[in-house]
């Protein structure tokens, strides 16, 4: 009698331990599942010429380029590598943006290798404060290609702010319209040394999105940016984004359409027409204005896509670019291909 009274003990304290165990292991499934950690990024590159004009760099070491940002140099040249590491607990988390190359460095202005580095808190289901360095919420293209139809930027995100340093609030107000609201330092710079700080602000409604940036004249003064876009059918989606800067009287204005045709699941053909002006506010006279084509294809094959692009810029006066006679002209055409992948 005390032998089975002893193995039935065993057995109760051996099932106990199972359960034990299993009631650890999934708890501890469901601490991981909210302290998730993810890693991702992109790397690039891309071969570009001139059509019309040389692509020798000049005394200087500066090559003729439309003038926008990233995609400047000529032949084979690197885009940047990003890596992307972000931890998640549900509630709050990090977010840790990295970027190298030269197009991470001229997004950063050669500061450093952070491109965006960031803490979030989700206080609500519809609200959710963040403080940090993170990208711009103007304008319709973003610093990594992964995100852009065209390889090549436009001019007006080239000459808007990349990033801010402060903190934001985001609200869902309803199923279609969201608002945001931030208080950070002047636009791209990470240290507040004037005491000067930038106001945003962003309206949201079904996808469309305003957009106010002012900054009291320390860069942009004020900026009113819309971005947004339409699906027009199943394959076709028309983007659009359109700004007006003054700081002082003196800023830019412009307008750019981003149609897209999705041709198959691997291939896109997607066109930016682009009118973009800049004025001193002194008396009109010598305020250029330029009109660019930029027509691109990308095609996806797993994780990598090959993007082909054909560009034409036209300014109206300044004769900014050389030809391949060493004559002044107002108009470069150019073409690059670009490989980028994705993780």
């Amino acid at each position: 009698m005390k032998a089975i009274t002893k193995t039935n003990y065993v057995k109760n304290i051996f099932f106990a331990a199972v359960l034990f165990t299993g009631a650890s292991l999934v708890a501890q499934e469901e601490v991981e599942e909210k302290k998730a950690i993810s890693i991702s990024g992109s790397a690039d590159a891309y071969f570009r010429t001139n059509l019309s004009a040389t692509d020798e760099a000049d005394a200087d070491g500066a090559f003729i380029n439309p003038g926008s940002s990233f995609a400047e140099e000529t032949g084979f040249a690197l885009g940047m590598a990003n890596i992307i590491a972000s931890y998640d607990m549900g509630k709050t988390g990090v977010v840790a943006d990295l970027v190298f190359g030269p197009r991470g460095e001229a997004a950063t202005f050669n500061q450093n290798v952070i491109n965006q580095l960031y803490a979030y808190w989700n206080v609500s289901e519809g609200t959710t404060i963040t403080a940090g360095r993170f990208n711009t919420f103007l304008g319709y293209e973003v610093i990594s290609p992964v995100a852009n139809m065209n390889y090549s930027t436009s001019y007006l995100f080239s000459n808007g702010p990349f990033s801010h340093v402060g903190v934001k609030a985001d609200f869902a107000l309803s199923e279609d319209f969201s608002l945001m609201l931030a208080v950070t330092n002047v636009a791209d710079i990470n240290n507040n040394f004037t005491g000067v700080y930038a106001l945003g602000a962003q309206l949201g409604y079904s996808g469309q999105f305003l957009n106010f940036y002012y900054d009291g004249g320390e860069f942009l003064g004020l900026e009113v940016d819309y971005t947004g876009g339409f699906d027009l059918s199943e394959d076709f989606f028309l983007g659009i984004n359109a700004a007006y800067a003054d700081s002082d009287g003196a800023g830019f204005a412009g307008a750019a359409l981003y149609p897209q045709l999705a041709t198959s699941d691997s291939f896109k053909l997607g066109l930016r027409g682009e009118y973009f002006s800049v004025f001193d506010g002194v008396d009109g006279t010598d305020d250029p204005s330029v009109f660019a084509a930029t027509l691109t294809g990308s095609y996806s094959i797993e994780n990598l896509t090959i993007k082909p692009e054909v560009r034409l810029d036209s300014w109206s006066d300044n004769e900014p670019y050389f030809d391949t006679d060493g004559a002044a002209s107002k108009s470069l055409s150019s073409f690059l291909i670009a490989a980028i992948y994705s993780f």
